[in-house]
């Protein structure tokens, strides 16, 4: 129980791990932890649009891809260009304190040679994720993630990632919850509103 006490305090380091391709870009932050949580539901919602994947694998995968960050910190794209992290030694050293430790290491060795479909799936949300950042920044007025965000939709290899890809770059960030056309955003009648649906 001991090693399991340590794995659910050693979890909490990412929400303070930062995501470093944030620094370059000038604008935004994000925790390895915010990123590991909005890849999963990407990858679980990529899932849902490819046939006979492994939606389980698919989750569990993108939750742990990035675990080894934790220990290592994240890489950048410049960084990534003059070295590497050893996060595959950061992921075995995780694995071997826990029970469920094979696991962790197989998903994370199967995520990175990108070979399954499951394993496909999961790096393009890794990409959609970053897209998603991207294009947050760029309608902040941010002009070089709106130059980014055009490299980073080449990188999507899956057919659900590129529509998904696609549709990231003509949809509004804020459009999910604001409709500039419903009266609502100006009279705030909620009763009204109510009794239109």
């Amino acid at each position: 129980m001991l090693r399991m006490a340590n794995f659910v305090y050693e979890m909490g380091i990412h929400k303070q791990t930062p995501r470093s391709g944030f620094w370059f870009l000038g604008s935004g932050k994000q925790s390895v932890a915010e990123h590991l949580f909005r890849t999963a539901l990407i990858a679980y919602a990529l899932a849902h649009l490819t046939p006979n994947i492994d939606k389980n694998k698919v989750l569990l995968m993108a939750l742990t891809h990035d675990l080894g960050e934790g220990r290592t910190g994240d890489l950048n794209y410049v960084h990534q260009r003059y070295g590497r992290l050893a996060e595959s030694q950061a992921i075995a050293d995780i694995a071997h304190d826990v029970p469920f430790g094979d696991e962790l290491l197989s998903l994370f060795t199967e995520e990175q040679a990108r070979i399954t479909p499951e394993s496909k799936l999961v790096k393009d949300a890794d990409y959609i994720e970053w897209i998603a950042s991207l294009r947050e920044e760029e309608v902040k007025g941010n002009l070089k993630a709106k130059s980014w965000v055009k490299s980073a939709v080449k990188r999507l290899k899956t057919p659900a990632g590129k529509k998904v890809g696609a549709m990231l770059l003509t949809q509004h960030p804020d459009a999910w919850w604001f409709d500039e056309t419903d009266k609502w955003f100006v009279d705030r009648k909620e009763k009204d509103r109510i009794k239109k649906k």
